[in-house]
């Protein structure tokens, strides 16, 4: 059976269709993000979503279409998806640390208390304190979940809820001053 007549087959509920296809094309959709992300975990990754959206999307398969270049359509986007989310999330951590590394400069300048400067003191007692543990203490997440006796989701949650809150009042000031 071709490509095509297999998706077809799989789209009508034939499981062993999808093992065909997948014994076929698995080698060389893994290589391909091998090659481009050069990380074989965020190549296992990434090569799960692939088999993951051709699933879902399995209904939506035209015969019309040649199988390979749909899958490998398919696995390009997945593969740019988790490049557009690394990036997002390297740039979150590095504005995030930016923005609490440039408030506990001005604090350690200015004011005798870190928390005693503008912007910190729109922060909650509880975030405030999950900086402190984070930043100037050095603390992981789960330390921090013990030390404030609540979950390390939460404490993840807490800290960039005020991370967040920092960095709208970075932006702020970099508006006033232009």
């Amino acid at each position: 059976m071709t490509d095509e007549e297999l998706m077809l087959a799989y789209a009508d509920g034939d499981t062993e269709a999808f093992e065909a296809l997948y014994q076929r094309h698995k080698n060389r959709i893994f290589g391909f993000l091998i090659k481009k992300l050069n990380n074989q975990t965020e190549a296992e990754e990434v090569f799960q979503v692939v088999f993951s959206k051709l699933h879902v999307a399995r209904g939506k398969y035209r015969q019309d279409i040649p199988f390979l270049p749909w899958v490998f359509t398919i696995a390009r986007n997945a593969l740019i998806d988790h490049i557009r989310k690394q990036d997002t999330y390297q740039k979150y951590v590095t504005t995030s640390e930016s923005a609490v590394a440039t408030y506990a400069e001005q604090s350690s300048t200015e004011t005798s208390s870190p928390f005693e400067i503008e912007g910190l003191s729109s922060l909650t007692e509880t975030q405030r304190q999950a900086l402190e543990f984070r930043f100037n203490q050095g603390l992981t997440f789960a330390e921090i979940a013990e030390q404030m006796q609540t979950s390390a989701v939460n404490t993840r949650q807490i800290i960039s809820r005020a991370i967040r809150k920092l960095r709208k009042l970075m932006v702020g000031k970099e508006t006033d001053r232009e």
